[in-house]
């Protein structure tokens, strides 16, 4: 992991930018997979999966035995921790459902606006290093209770079937419709529908660059999805009164996600960042994922600031997806933070505890875009529509203003729409 010593800020968006390598090649290979899915549908799907994941199938949909013997492979210990996990992911979703807003704006003008779920709905799961079967819970929790009504999941086949575990969650979640189908290959037949697979309304969830083009590309005209996202990525905001064991813990659990995963370390002297690199040569001996992890620390860094305006300054320019503040007073940082997907307070808020189990979505804004969008949260699986009723009283109060600023834009018929009812009178 590289040291910067109080860097100026005109190097902040430099030290901001994350390794990710041209994608020139990879728009162009997604580019082809989408337009094979769109003219061969399944079969194009089920050709894919044999010259990508090496898995001849056939047939796409899991059917209800596989889902019952799946889930009857799933160990009892497991069993238990999701249905913990599941009650507080779902108590913080349901505080967050919207209420319905109606408000008389003028005398005989009522407005209203209406939370209404998304009707078909997506979910695409990684099956590859890390199988996510906690994203299962993430993605369709939300999506049950915001009412979403058509809900499928795809994820990855391999030689030995979709891990029990995925199919467990998604059972937990009230998906029954399970698709074995990964990469970019099952966003394009989500967002575009195959003899098997039916087309949805909105994607969501993670996945690699593949994954993450093709999103980019469908959202443009076939598809909405849930947000942008790259390689995960955590940075940890600590002082004098941070414990170094942890705060490696944090950083390690970061990068064993994967090799482009990114890891940063805001801290007050060069002798905190010291202890904190011997506590991450120390425990990731152990790590069974030490291969990856030190690939990832190859993209990391440490960055030592005077002050907590400047630590405060360069974590709102990077914009991290997970943020640790491991501070004498965190809620005072967190209070000048504003552009960081999740915030975790103190030293006993590990970033594991929001991946799990803790009730927040791990579903999170990456690679900067946490300046602009949120994790996905209940809104995410909802849409908002207004309604308005207008009496004859209230048009008439309003005509002379509707019709002074239509006919301003040269929208004569905008007007007459006006004119007409008014007159009738």
């Amino acid at each position: 992991m590289q040291l910067y010593i109080n860097p100026s800020q005109d190097k902040w968006d430099t030290i901001s930018r994350r390794s990710l390598p041209d994608d020139s090649d990879i728009s162009e290979r997604v580019g082809s997979i989408i337009s094979q899915v769109r003219e061969d549908g399944d079969n194009a799907l089920i050709r894919l999966a044999r010259e990508i994941d090496g898995v001849e199938l056939s047939r796409l949909e899991l059917t209800e035995a596989d889902i019952e013997e799946a889930c009857s492979k799933v160990d009892g210990t497991l069993v238990q921790a999701i249905s913990s996990a599941v009650g507080n992911i779902k108590a913080f979703h349901e505080a967050q459902l919207p209420k319905t807003v109606e408000i008389e704006t003028a005398p005989g003008v009522k407005c209203i606006q209406r939370p209404v779920p998304i009707s078909r709905v997506g979910l695409y799961i990684p099956g590859g290093r890390a199988p996510l079967f906690s994203t299962v819970l993430m993605l369709g929790i939300p999506a049950m209770v915001a009412g979403c009504k058509d809900v499928i999941l795809c994820t990855p086949p391999s030689k030995d079937g979709i891990k029990p575990e995925i199919i467990y969650a998604a059972t937990v979640c009230g998906i029954r419709r399970i698709f074995a189908a990964g990469g970019a290959q099952a966003v394009a037949a989500m967002a575009v529908g195959t003899r098997s697979i039916p087309r949805r309304d909105k994607i969501f969830g993670p996945g690699n660059r593949y994954v993450t083009k093709a999103k980019q590309l469908l959202s443009v005209s076939d598809v909405a999805i849930d947000m942008p996202a790259g390689p995960s990525e955590v940075m940890v905001m600590a002082d004098s009164t941070a414990n170094p064991a942890f705060v490696a813990s944090d950083l390690l659990s970061q990068a064993e996600h994967g090799p482009d995963s990114q890891a940063i370390l805001l801290c007050k002297s060069e002798s905190f960042a010291a202890s904190v690199r011997e506590e991450i040569d120390r425990q990731k001996q152990v790590l069974p994922r030490r291969e990856i992890v030190e690939r990832s620390l190859e993209n990391s860094c440490m960055i030592v600031f005077d002050d907590d305006s400047s630590m405060i300054g360069f974590a709102n320019c990077y914009a991290p997806e997970h943020l640790i503040i491991a501070m004498e007073d965190p809620y005072a940082i967190a209070e000048n933070v504003t552009s960081a997907g999740s915030v975790f307070l103190g030293n006993y808020s590990p970033e594991s505890a929001g991946d799990y189990a803790s009730g927040t979505n791990h579903t999170l804004p990456t690679s900067g875009w946490a300046r602009s969008f949120s994790g996905v949260n209940i809104d995410s699986f909802m849409r908002k529509m207004t309604l308005q009723e207008i009496t004859r009283e209230g048009l008439e109060s309003l005509s002379g203003t509707i019709t002074a600023m239509a006919e301003a834009e040269g929208l004569q018929a905008h007007a007459n729409a006006v004119y007409i009812r008014v007159k009738n009178n």
